[in-house]
């Protein structure tokens, strides 16, 4: 891997990740893959350098656990070599009323969705920094505006993401590095049906490939930006949570998360 940059993609095996897997591709990157699913990722591995002739490195860990962080770093590490862009796609929804919801699944993805990506940026930001240059691309969600019902704990990871890497963009200023946060609304992948959420208005109306969300994620990160929402629904959908009050809001999120049927406020 030494004729061009490399991006290191996680959650690369499908939707919005796969995407961008082969957007950085296209555009001559190599690539170090990682997600927890061998055969997807040699899959995808051996397409990638067939049709773009990059070169490509897999790396198979379960994300969510605590030491994963570290074995990616290390494993990187072994194989010399170092990362220009890092893109913290992975990531997941336990979707539904909280008192129903796993208290095992919602701890996964806090840990994956908050702990793994500041890991991620704690470890690959001194390079980046002693280079003078390199992207961070975090994946946050139009929920990193809205604290939405039904879905409040995956809503406060992806805030969190949004201010997390707002405040260490900020801190970077001048460096030659920066962090982009791609905010995207709802996409065609299979995000929606492992999260229940498939039959959901949500997910009938204004639904975004994982293609053109990548490409506008992409563009944003090349040009340094913060934030990036992806789309013009999506844009008024994050405007609105500012202007609108606070009850109305809630009570739209329910009628897109179609829960408002068969639940009372309190």
């Amino acid at each position: 891997m030494k004729s061009s940059k490399i991006a290191l993609i996680t959650g690369c095996t499908s939707g919005i990740g796969k995407a961008f897997s082969v957007k950085f591709a296209q555009e001559g990157y190599n690539l170090i893959l990682v997600a927890r699913n061998t055969d997807k990722l040699k899959e995808l591995s051996n397409y990638l350098s067939h049709i773009y002739h990059i070169k490509s490195v897999v790396i198979t860990c379960a994300l969510e656990k605590p030491e994963a962080a570290d074995y990616i770093f290390r494993k990187i590490q072994e194989l010399n070599l170092q990362i220009d862009v890092l893109v913290n796609n992975a990531g997941f929804n336990e979707f539904g009323s909280f008192i129903k919801t796993s208290r095992e699944k919602e701890h996964d993805m806090m840990y994956l969705h908050m702990f793994f990506i500041t890991d991620m940026m704690k470890l690959f930001l001194p390079s980046m920094l002693d280079n003078r240059q390199g992207q961070i691309l975090n994946i946050g969600s139009t929920g990193s505006y809205i604290s939405c019902p039904y879905d409040a704990v995956y809503a406060a990871t992806k805030s969190y993401i949004l201010s997390v890497s707002k405040g260490i963009g900020a801190e970077l200023k001048g460096t030659g590095v920066t962090i982009t946060t791609l905010c995207p609304g709802s996409t065609k992948t299979e995000f929606a049906a492992k999260a229940g959420m498939e039959d959901t208005l949500l997910f009938k109306l204004f639904v975004m490939t994982p293609e053109r969300v990548a490409d506008i994620g992409y563009k944003a990160l090349m040009k340094g930006k913060k934030v990036a929402v992806t789309g013009i629904y999506n844009k008024m959908l994050v405007a609105s949570s500012f202007i609108l009050p606070s009850k109305l809001v809630d009570y739209l999120s329910r009628i897109m998360l179609g829960k408002q049927h068969n639940q009372k406020d309190k």
